[in-house]
């Protein structure tokens, strides 16, 4: 399902789809899930599981502050990489994606979406403070910070996506950098 919406959009994904893509009769959809809603929620609560297993990786405390930081900005821009090959498009967040499109019409899935984008941030955050208290980069407040950095990566991925084009993405990094007042020699 994550794949048809995220190629698609959640509007035009239909039960009837989702049980063509997974080769199940619709009966069986519904004995196991109530609703497209029910789905999708189960199927975010799968990805956001991959997902923080790969940030915990990246943003491990043995690996330095702003290394964890610029792991996560390559790691996202070759995941996208391997996106575009696979698909001949660049698709950007699908929790974004996804949030744009029902954000103020389905509140469960709107609340599943917040929570796992909100958790993101705390991974930025770990790092920035990392950072602050081995003077990479210059004290200040954390948490709007980390929500800027966070802002800027989804904002880039979707201009990746409106323009189908992976440069987009490719900046992530220098602008993290840029945005923590890191200079070109460290």
């Amino acid at each position: 399902m994550s794949e048809l919406i995220w190629l698609g959009s959640y509007g035009s994904t239909s039960v009837d789809d989702v049980c063509e893509r997974a080769g199940v009769k619709k009966g069986s959809f519904y004995h196991f899930f109530a609703s497209k809603t029910n789905l999708c929620l189960a199927a975010l609560d799968a990805g956001s599981s991959e997902v923080y297993a790969e940030l915990d990786r990246i943003y491990s405390p043995a690996i330095p502050p702003l290394e964890r930081i610029r792991c996560e900005a390559r790691w996202g821009y070759n995941f996208q990489c391997q996106i575009k090959e696979k698909f001949g498009k660049v698709l950007g967040c699908p929790l974004f994606s996804l949030g744009a499109e029902i954000g103020t019409s389905d509140e469960l899935l709107a609340n599943k979406i917040k929570t796992i984008l909100d958790k993101h941030i705390y991974y930025y955050e770990s790092a920035i403070r990392d950072a602050q208290r081995s003077g990479e980069i210059a004290p200040g407040p954390v948490e709007p910070l980390a929500r800027r950095l966070f802002a800027y990566a989804e904002g880039m991925l979707t201009q990746g996506r409106i323009h189908n084009d992976i440069s987009y993405i490719a900046d992530i990094e220098q602008g993290f950098l840029d945005m923590l007042g890191v200079t070109a020699n460290r």
